[in-house]
């Protein structure tokens, strides 16, 4: 067989493999949107048969020889042929070290899991989520065996969510922006320019909270001819095909920052599914997104950047009044604006402020390391959240749902993804400013509701080119520069220090 047809091939099968799993994902995202309880058994041998058709289709011997028979004539290297196979090549060679049985019994497991973990937050009941914890704990030091490693399981783990990325390079990255930001917390708690919080405890109808969510999401170009806004137990975004990006978020009646800005990172994702090349593209890497930390650049970039910023509330602000009347008639522009950029020390990650937040990434990290690498047991979980939660932010959370069961990763054994959040931050500032420097100035076009300028750069920038450099590379690419945590940590000093006055 010539390259050429040894390459035709394989693109007929990857899109056949990319049909399998967005079925899976239509499943999947039914279970956290609109899937009754009981229906989760069931719904686990649906998701764990699908996960194992598509591994077995995947690793079949001979998608590995048409591979190496496509590469004899791979072209140019950043074409998409070559970046196609490059990938291909990458996640073969990975995925035929998972025996089936193990792929297929994480896929029950964790499909189960989910269930549990939502009605374990409700009660606040670690115990009941806790054997489910061990399973898929000792499940993923299966696969992390099975992967292979140089010096730590967790860096296994890391490989599917920001290639390349070892926990010895979090263990250097963290430290020092942990001490920088604990400074920075230092100054803020000690100011005496603080904002009235109470202007925020407000009752919104949640009708309306979705109406003005649906709004927020339009304005900052989500296509909903092209995808949709749902509610779930924690917020998340899902490609389920061309033309088809769901997006959901969570309402709380007294919490309207909740859904807001759930409702900008949410849609930040959903740019980015939705800018991703689709014509002929569809079910291979040009058209997949670079990593889990330039994804979650994008979440971040809309939510903070944009949408706590002034600009984006001289244009919103109107229409928050006029969606919910009286209930924000008294408030001015300025003391609004300066409540929802509050920082102080919070129990909830998906709640916490800009300067905050990454100690909360921390704190996740170093117990998930711990459950990894055996240095820590799923039952003692609650008690090293509480104590790493006293240590890092001096509060201890009155319960599980506040605490350890806030998220919903261990459930699906997403272990490895929470560091990406971090990256995403230190992308997004990053991205910004080289936004801002080729086709800003981006204020008095966001004081109109134009957005479209930012937009079109990410897409250019970001979206379209796929998986064709890697992340370190496309940011050097995009900005000029390697990754650094400079632009994030200038961009949080310049921003918190003019709101307090520190």
């Amino acid at each position: 067989m010539t390259p050429e047809k040894a390459y035709e091939e394989l693109l007929t099968r990857m899109k056949e493999l990319a049909l399998l799993g967005n079925t899976a994902g239509v499943l999947g995202w039914d279970q956290e949107v609109y899937m009754p309880g009981a229906g989760a058994p069931y719904r686990a041998d649906q998701l764990s048969l699908l996960a194992g058709l598509c591994h077995q289709k995947f690793t079949d011997p001979q998608v590995g020889g048409l591979i190496d028979q496509a590469l004899a004539a791979p072209g140019d290297p950043l074409g998409d042929k070559a970046v196609n196979l490059r990938e291909w090549k990458r996640s073969y060679e990975r995925s035929k070290k998972l025996p089936q049985s193990l792929v297929e019994e994480m896929a029950r497991t964790t499909s189960n899991a989910q269930v549990e973990w939502v009605e374990a937050r409700k009660a606040k009941d670690f115990k009941r989520f806790q054997p489910w914890l061990e399973k898929i704990i000792a499940l993923t030091q299966q696969q992390a065996e099975c992967y292979g490693y140089e010096k730590s399981p967790y860096d296994a783990l890391l490989e599917d969510y920001e290639p390349g990325l070892t926990s010895a390079q979090l263990d250097q990255l963290f430290p020092p922006l942990k001490k920088r930001l604990s400074a920075l917390v230092a100054k803020i708690t000690s100011a005496p320019k603080q904002p009235d919080l109470s202007i925020l405890k407000r009752a919104c109808p949640i009708p309306l909270q979705q109406a003005f969510c649906r709004r927020l999401a339009e304005a900052i170009g989500f296509d909903f001819n092209r995808g949709r806004i749902d509610v779930s137990a924690h917020p998340f975004t899902t490609g389920l095909g061309p033309g088809d990006t769901r997006i959901t978020t969570r309402f709380e009646e007294t919490n309207f920052e909740n859904s807001f800005f759930s409702t900008l990172h949410e849609g930040g994702h959903g740019l980015y599914d939705q800018g991703l090349p689709s014509d002929g593209h569809y079910g291979t890497p040009r058209a997949s997104a670079v990593s889990l930390g330039i994804h979650e650049s994008q979440s971040r970039l809309w939510e903070n950047l944009v949408g706590r910023g002034l600009p984006f509330w001289k244009f919103a602000f109107p229409e928050l009044k006029k969606t919910f009347p009286g209930v924000f008639d008294d408030l001015s522009l300025e003391a609004f604006h300066f409540a929802i950029n509050h920082s102080s020390p919070s129990f909830i990650r998906t709640e916490s402020d800009e300067v905050t937040y990454n100690l909360h990434v921390a704190l996740r990290y170093d117990i998930e390391v711990a459950l990894i690498t055996g240095k820590l047991k799923a039952a003692d979980v609650p008690e090293a959240w509480n104590k790493a939660m006293k240590e890092s932010f001096g509060i201890t959370p009155p319960d599980d749902s506040k605490g350890c069961l806030q998220d919903v990763h261990w459930s699906h054994g997403s272990f490895g993804y929470f560091p990406t959040y971090t990256l995403g931050n230190l992308y997004s500032a990053q991205f910004f400013a080289a936004a801002a420097r080729e086709a800003g100035p981006f204020e008095p076009k966001f004081e109109k509701g134009d957005f479209l300028p930012l937009k079109k750069w990410l897409n250019e920038k970001i979206h379209a080119e796929g998986q064709r450099y890697l992340a370190g590379d496309l940011c050097e690419k995009v900005t000029g520069k390697p990754l650094t945590s400079d632009f994030f940590l200038d961009y949080l000093e310049k921003k918190f220090g003019a709101l307090y006055g520190v």
